[in-house]
């Protein structure tokens, strides 16, 4: 609501415009001038006279006309005083670029709660404060004191770092990139990221939108805004803060593992986003968007005058698993007679180093017919011979409307300056290094392969909580409990459809072994029960293959005393005698709630995979099957989920419902803040598996 009002005012007022051109107020009104701002440009300052041809107001009351878009550079105060006298004006979106809010700490709180309420109350939209503004290069509309503006193009950026704003315009005017959109987002006290994709995703002036991001307040419904978005368009942004990010005590494997960091990859990935890790990462995949229409396969194929390069890209192509086109008989029939005969005609294709403008020419223009090449890379370092402009000519030219793919590596500085110029003209994305353009292939590939096909899916509603499930979390609150261990656990995941082995629970020796004679199995497994004990065979808490009474009763002795060493602050309530499940493969399930997005799901095999290599994939709930399926696909130790060495494939089936009811089961009981279902068993497929163990951590639900 309003943000048209934002992006394409029809008249501006900037209060606090100043004639000191050190000030902010000067370069935000010089900046709305020098862009050719199509309507009224109304400036206000108490001082009066005149700025840049335009008279200074020396009051909000006394500007003319009606106002759109007000742009504040005045005290906190000042802004919170003008908001209702612009909104009487008919402003209906504001930017507030002052600082002096709540990112100074103490009163800075209160003045951006007094900011937010008078915005409430006006009715309008506010973007910042602490920001450095907004640019709409098809608008003409730079609301902003960056230094200049970048020409028009299809990339819309959007931050929270002012100076990271500044250093990408400032790379778009210095390589000549167009941009469409850049919005500086400030302390974001009302507009949000969430609030600028659901905007861009419908504006026919951005075809990919960038950004920057440090924190998202409201995760899921950033969730739900990206998902609309990249269905329609790619959205490729930068995360920092991922070190030590969400660093806190935990009591649970997946408590422990499952930082925010984590939480965050598995949001943009559900949401189709693709992360960048560095800014340099984001002005390629910005390039390869904006420039090129995404690879229709894998097929890559890379010409070249020179081997070195073009192994290098074939290198960094097999890393990231693209394939390279074979060339075929008939493709190496047409290209023969284009090229000397000690010309490479593998891939890469190497056309050798004294090959000139025509030489490419001729063999672009084959490749681009040739239906077995989805995108070609064209390299070229500069040598005797070489014309880099006319290549960069034949190569924008073999490509246009060819519907293909095509990046471009002219390797080097002065000699290739202006073939960059020429490439960039002609929409072709150069490289300053091989490597960086078949990184960008790569993404653009994996978006293929994220995008949601169509707009977000309503959330998940919630199901009638089981009465034992509900019965058990209320009776836990009520008790003071805030960790549930098997016993009490067990009760939970039953209700949500969790098998689990035969057991009895005893308090004695002697109660231990009528418990193993009444269980009937042949073998059987005894486990301490305590609550303060989260792993049990750290202490000692745990005895495997108990086939009599009279072992039963000696491992009860041995258990407790053991767990009495070990921890002696240890609360001990008895033992736990079961089942003895034989075979099947050990792993984790597991959810941890974060405070942005959620319920954080984690699945991995158990062990040393968990343990010590840290084997496991997230996802947010709740979950689709597909996304259940990616889960047990992804992680490095899925092999071993598969027939080998003689063994039966495991019941991947039966560990995808799983992870649907862990799903489930989150989103019915925010009271569980974690989870963790280890070991469960899974065995051969068709036959299911087993929870072994399990621990929560509840707490009462916020709101």
């Amino acid at each position: 609501m309003f943000l048209r009002e934002l992006f394409h005012p029809g008249s501006v007022a900037v209060v606090g415009a100043s004639r000191n051109s050190a000030k902010v107020g000067f370069g935000v009104f010089a900046n709305l001038v020098q862009a050719g701002f199509p309507g009224p440009l109304y400036a206000v300052n108490p001082g009066g006279g005149d700025l840049l041809g335009f008279p200074l107001y020396p009051s909000i009351g006394a500007i003319p006309g009606p106002v759109d878009l007000g742009v504040f550079v005045v005290p906190p105060k000042a802004i919170i005083e003008g908001i209702p006298l612009l909104a009487a004006k008919g402003m209906r979106a504001a930017i507030a670029i002052s600082a002096g809010f709540k990112e100074v700490g103490g009163e800075g709180f209160a003045l951006e709660r007094a900011l937010e309420e008078a915005a409430a109350a006006a009715g309008i939209r506010i973007l910042g404060p602490n920001c450095l503004g907004l640019i709409n290069t098809h608008a003409c509309l730079n609301a902003s004191f960056s230094r200049g503006t970048p020409p028009k193009g299809a990339i819309s950026f959007f931050s929270q770092s002012g100076a990271l704003c500044t250093a990408v315009l400032d790379w778009a005017v210095g390589q000549n990139v167009g941009f469409s959109k850049f919005v500086s987002l400030g302390n974001k006290a009302d507009i949000s990221e969430s609030d600028i994709m659901e905007y861009l995703a419908e504006d026919t002036e951005t075809k990919v939108l960038l950004g920057y991001v440090e924190s998202i307040d409201d995760g899921r419904r950033f969730l739900r805004a990206a998902r609309g978005t990249t269905h329609r368009k790619p959205v490729v942004l930068v995360k920092a803060g991922a070190t030590g990010a969400g660093a806190r005590a935990a009591s649970s494997h997946t408590g422990s593992l499952a930082g925010s960091d984590h939480a965050y990859n598995a949001a943009f990935r559900q949401g189709g986003v693709l992360r960048a890790r560095t800014v340099e990462d984001l002005f390629d995949l910005a390039m390869g968007f904006a420039m090129q229409p995404v690879p229709c396969g894998d097929r890559l194929l890379i010409l070249t005058n020179a081997g070195g390069p073009g192994i290098l890209a074939a290198d960094t192509a097999e890393r990231l698993g693209i394939p390279l086109a074979e060339v075929s008989s008939a493709l190496r029939g047409k290209l023969a007679p284009k090229v000397p005969p000690t010309a490479s005609l593998a891939n890469p294709v190497d056309i050798i180093g004294d090959a000139r403008a025509d030489r490419y020419r001729d063999v672009l223009e084959v490749l681009a017919d040739d239906p077995s090449i989805d995108t070609v890379l064209v390299l070229l370092t500069p040598q005797a011979m070489t014309e880099p402009e006319e290549t960069a000519r034949a190569t924008v030219s073999a490509f246009a409307g060819a519907g293909k793919t095509v990046f471009a590596s002219f390797l080097g500085e002065a000699t290739v300056g202006g073939a960059r110029r020429i490439l960039s003209e002609g929409n072709v994305p150069n490289y300053a290094v091989p490597e960086r353009a078949v990184r960008a292939l790569h993404a653009m590939r994996r978006y293929a392969r994220l995008r949601p096909a169509e707009s977000p899916r309503g959330e998940e509603p919630t199901k009638d909580r089981p009465d034992p499930a509900d019965r058990a979390v209320r009776e836990a609150l009520s008790a003071g409990r805030r960790v549930l261990g098997e016993e009490e656990g067990r009760a939970i995941l039953e209700a949500y459809g969790f098998a689990f082995p035969r057991h009895a629970f005893a308090e004695t020796s002697a109660a231990a072994a009528d418990a193993f004679r009444s269980l009937g199995t042949a073998r059987a497994v005894m486990k301490i029960v305590s609550p303060q004990v989260i792993h049990k065979t750290d202490v000692g808490g745990v005895r495997l293959g108990l086939s009599s009474a009279e072992e039963v009763e000696r491992a009860f002795v041995e258990v407790t005393s053991s767990v009495r060493r070990f921890a002696p602050e240890a609360w001990i309530a008895g033992v736990s005698l079961q089942e003895m499940i034989i075979g099947g493969r050990e792993l984790i399930l597991g959810m941890n709630r974060d405070p942005q997005f959620g319920p954080l799901l984690m699945f991995g095999l158990g062990g040393i995979s968990v343990e010590v290599l840290k084997d496991v994939a997230f996802r947010v709930a709740p979950i689709t099957r597909r996304e259940a399926e990616e889960m047990v696909r992804e992680i490095r130790a899925y092999p071993l989920l598969a027939a080998y060495r003689g063994s039966e494939p495991a019941d991947e089936e039966a560990i995808v419902e799983a992870l649907l009811r862990v799903s489930r089961l989150s989103c019915d009981f925010p009271e569980i803040q974690e989870l963790d279902i280890n070991p469960v068993l899974v065995l051969s497929k068709g036959k299911g598996l087993r929870a072994i163990d399990c621990r929560m951590t509840i707490a009462e639900a916020n709101g």
